[in-house]
């Protein structure tokens, strides 16, 4: 299995990457695994907030290539 884990500026391991086929797989043997896991109001609200902001600001909204592309810039002048 192919997992990828995401990293904070800490380097605390905030998610974990699993591949389509494997998820699919874990599901088939778990199919309740989904079920056990609400979504917390708090995180529905903030998720909610963010996308009226986005809505009403679409213009600071950036891909993820220009970001890397800004990181990467930002490693080169260091």
């Amino acid at each position: 299995m192919s997992i990828q884990y995401l990293s904070d500026n800490e380097g605390q391991i905030v998610a974990v990457q699993v591949p389509i086929d494997e998820w699919r797989l874990i599901r088939s043997r778990h199919p309740d695994i989904e079920s056990d896991m609400p979504v917390p109001d708090w995180q529905k609200q903030l998720v909610k907030e963010r996308l009226e902001v986005i809505k009403n600001n679409p213009d600071s909204v950036h891909s993820i290539d220009g970001l890397l592309r800004e990181l990467g810039d930002d490693k080169s002048q260091a």
